[in-house]
């Protein structure tokens, strides 16, 4: 036997039941609520960097320009009077407000990079890596390095960023090969299913990959500042860059066989409307 139980009002056949407005209406409020908030705390956030970078840029900077004064002003009282002893904690007293200062610098990047409006255009990465690499020749005239880049190379980015970018990563290399023989630095692109990968090789002195989640940290160096020069801060501007960018940067080295950073900007193929910033 067959019992149907019907509440009074059946629907036909090839009705379609309509979703619930009110609750469609609350979800939406709900959502518009958590956007508003994202955007709020997105705007505080900037407004903390800002006034990060202007503490960085005046409050903290005058107590080491002060240090580095009084350390002047003591090398100056006691002249050639003064023993070697003292004239080498003067001396002393100097690097550190220098390296001090250094450090500050790479913060206020880092504070710059992540408010900084981002600028979208077609830009030429071999012509720029050639002219940081031929500067970076010119600064040290006596080095022999031999470059080579894959001509052609573009990317959709901000022009600024990208040549900050590729400024860390040449600076690192041309850095990591002093003193090695025939020392060799490429600029290149790999690509791999559905994305460019860019890359910086060199045959510096590498490092021990077991340390290298530590690289794109601020101050996560690998090195000690009396085997290299270096705040430690290079590689996190050039992670930022990256990422803002919605990219990924990563790296392949071995002590004594140099490295390799990797990294993938969008493309002119992924942006054809971008605005070409080449000359």
């Amino acid at each position: 036997m067959l019992v149907t139980v019907s509440s009074g009002n059946p629907r036909p056949p090839n009705a379609v039941a309509r979703p619930d407005c009110a609750a469609h209406g609350d979800g939406l409020a709900t959502a518009r609520a958590e956007l508003e908030a994202a955007r709020a705390e997105l705007a505080a956030a900037r407004a903390e960097l800002a006034d990060l970078e202007c503490a960085v840029a005046h409050d903290l900077r005058a107590p080491l320009r002060r240090l580095r004064s009084f350390a002047e002003m003591l090398a100056a009282k006691v002249g050639g009077h003064a023993s070697p002893e003292v004239a080498q904690l003067a001396a002393r007293i100097r690097a550190a407000s220098d390296q001090a200062g250094a450090l500050l610098d790479g913060l206020a990047e880092l504070a710059r990079i992540a408010r900084q409006p981002l600028v979208r255009e077609r830009v030429d990465l071999t012509g720029i890596a050639e002219s940081i690499v031929g500067a970076l020749g010119a600064r040290e005239p006596d080095r022999a390095v031999a470059f080579r880049a894959t001509p052609g190379l573009t990317a959709t980015a901000d022009p600024g960023l990208v040549r900050t970018l590729l400024e860390h990563l040449f600076g690192n290399a041309w850095k990591f090969t002093a003193g090695v023989d025939r020392a060799r630095i490429e600029f290149g692109c790999e690509q791999r299913p559905g994305q460019a990968v860019f890359f910086v090789r060199d045959n510096g002195c590498g490092f021990d990959m077991a340390s290298a989640d530590r690289l794109f940290r601020p101050f996560g160096r690998l090195h000690s500042t009396k085997e290299f020069q270096g705040t430690g801060i290079g590689l996190a501007v050039a992670a930022r860059i990256v990422g803002r960018h919605g990219g990924r940067i990563w790296t392949t080295a071995a002590p004594g066989a140099g490295a390799t950073f990797f990294f993938t900007l969008p493309t002119p193929e992924q942006h054809p409307d971008a605005v070409d910033s080449r000359p």
